[in-house]
């Protein structure tokens, strides 16, 4: 699951980055920053409660 949300992440902000450059939106991302940073934080810390402990397998 780790590697697909990577490329997940990646084909979703290459299809923004496109489009913005298409002018098919107005895209500001400092301000989407400043105002969603704690965001980030959280799916951090989902990331991390959902990834599989790798000491538990070895027992």
């Amino acid at each position: 699951m780790k590697g697909h949300f990577a490329a997940i992440a990646l084909i979703v902000i290459g299809a923004i980055a496109l489009a913005v450059n298409l002018d098919l939106f107005e895209f500001d991302l400092v301000a989407l920053i400043r105002k969603w940073w704690p965001l980030a934080l959280i799916a951090l810390g989902v990331g991390l409660f959902f990834t599989p402990d790798d000491r538990r397998r070895q027992h």
